[in-house]
């Protein structure tokens, strides 16, 4: 899909990107690290986590260049791009420490550099090596990156796909209003103002409902219907799909051509300028998927996960740069598929949901040919807020999570305020990861939901507190705690500081 997203003008521009950027790196080396994920995946604390334990001394056993210490200095500095919001750091680890709630979502795109000053482990490398590296975070909605693959889809192909999603499975209840307001409305009728509108209020509350928690579908382009920011109300967002559209063109002044008008004004003034300035100039990306939720959801929204996955790496444009090739264009080497929240699991469960995550994504990584060192998939918690221990029941030692709940959680008619511990049993993830995706007895799962639900494990998720770190009169006595976090920081960045 890659080599189709951009214009001839955009590989220009891009061309362009990248030698200021080659040339940059000549003096300051640099690696632009891509971190998304869809709603509620962590992508914030993520960000915070890593950046907090490489400046304060966190435990990062696996991540080389700190446990061998050869990394002499760890700084903020100003980001390279004027024109980017900052990623306010201090703002969300603070809402993490201080104040033990998880900081808000990513809403739009930010940034934010971090340069380790670092001994080379190769006597050839410190010679010619400045031996400083800059780290250059992009932080992005995933649903921004489900946008990408419009730009290979006219208008006709995009409202063919989203229809026959919106028809099928739990959609196909919440997408009947707007649908039946398109069938009303028709797509030959005159364009007007109101009724454009109305019906682009409609799709996009399908799109929330889809989203809601008690759903947690993924696959919901576009993503900016979701996430509006300062372009809410613009015409650019003021436009639906449409069911049935009949052969030929959209006549003149019909709604079918006001919309159809306003899809491609979308993806020339929102979607194509991300990939170009952006997407285009990553090195190392990581995705990061709430896998728990889409299982706990049941069948449908782990094959829509599924389906998000697939198109999120069709972006990608995988493989290694060559010098020369390096200097017109960028390839993402590596990407890392991180399964968020593990402590909200056993450890005796992990390696289960890495297995369940891999699954996820093989059949599309297999089709964009990245597999071995350019995909790796790990399951993670960027900030663990919990801890593990065992307990008693009907004389069976049973393993348990332990942690604060947050405030208006309910255990068993119980309902916690914030404050008080508790220890639970999430339940056991399977160890065949094809239980969640083969078809039961010879049938697919949407064809007999009672079977596809005994499949589905029975689990426990809690939301909880961060958790609560010591503070001396000189500041934190400890680094933020996670799961994996610096296995993740070894596959991204060790190689560039070897």
């Amino acid at each position: 899909m890659a080599p189709i997203l951009s214009s001839f003008k955009d590989d220009a521009l891009i061309a362009l990107d990248n030698l200021a950027d080659r040339a940059s790196g000549l003096v300051n080396p640099a690696v632009r690290l891509g971190v998304t994920g869809l709603s509620r995946a962590g992508k914030t604390v993520f960000i915070s986590s890593l950046v907090h334990n490489l400046l304060n001394g966190g435990r990062l056993p696996v991540f080389e260049a700190i446990r061998s210490g050869r990394v002499s200095k760890v700084r903020l500095e100003p980001q390279p791009d004027d024109a980017v919001p900052r990623f306010q750091y201090e703002d969300h680890i603070a809402a993490l420490v201080r104040d033990r709630v998880w900081p808000d979502s990513t809403r739009a795109i930010s940034q934010l550099r971090i340069t380790l000053d670092y001994e080379s482990a190769s006597g050839w490398n410190r010679m010619f090596s400045p031996g400083r590296l800059s780290i250059d975070i992009v932080d992005y909605p995933g649903e921004w990156l489900l946008d990408l693959p419009l730009l290979a889809q006219d208008f006709r192909q995009f409202s063919e796909s989203t229809v026959r999603r919106a028809r099928a499975g739990m959609r196909a209840g919440l997408s009947r209003e707007w649908l039946a307001l398109a069938s009303v409305r028709g797509a030959t009728a005159a364009a007007d103002e109101g009724g454009a509108r109305r019906l682009a209020e409609s799709f996009t509350a399908y799109l929330q409902a889809c989203k809601a928690d008690d759903r947690s579908l993924s696959t919901l382009p576009p993503g900016r219907f979701l996430m509006p920011g300062d372009l809410e109300g613009s015409p650019a967002l003021t436009f639906s799909p449409l069911p049935d559209l009949p052969a030929g063109r959209a006549p003149k002044g019909s709604l079918w051509a006001m919309m159809e008008r306003r899809y491609e004004a979308y993806k020339t003034h929102v979607v194509s300028p991300f990939f170009r300035e952006h997407f285009a100039r990553l090195d190392r990306q990581i995705v990061l998927v709430d896998a728990l939720q889409a299982i706990n959801r049941g069948p449908e929204a782990l094959s829509d996960l599924e389906q998000a996955l697939a198109d999120v790496l069709a972006c990608f444009r995988p493989g290694a740069n060559s010098w020369l090739s390096a200097l017109f264009t960028r390839r993402i080497d590596r990407v890392l598929i991180a399964a968020t929240k593990a402590d909200h699991l056993h450890h005796e469960s992990h390696d289960r949901l890495e297995r369940i995550t891999a699954r996820l994504v093989s059949r599309a990584a297999e089709r964009i040919g990245m597999s071995g060192a350019g995909l790796e998939v790990m399951a993670l918690a960027s900030v663990r807020a919990t801890r593990e221990a065992t307990v008693n029941h009907d004389g069976h030692t049973l393993p348990v999570i332990v942690g604060t709940p947050i405030a208006g959680e309910r255990i068993n008619g119980d309902v916690f305020d914030g404050e008080r511990k508790t220890a639970i049993f999430p339940g056991d993830l399977p160890e065949d990861p094809e239980v969640l995706f083969e078809p039961v007895d010879g049938h697919p799962k949407a064809s007999k939901p009672k079977e596809a639900e005994r499949a589905m494990p029975e689990l426990n998720f809690v939301r909880f507190r961060p958790p609560h770190l010591e503070e001396t009169r000189g500041g934190l006595k400890l680094s933020v705690p996670h799961i994996r976090l610096d296995r993740a920081m070894q596959f991204l960045l060790g190689d560039r500081l070897a």
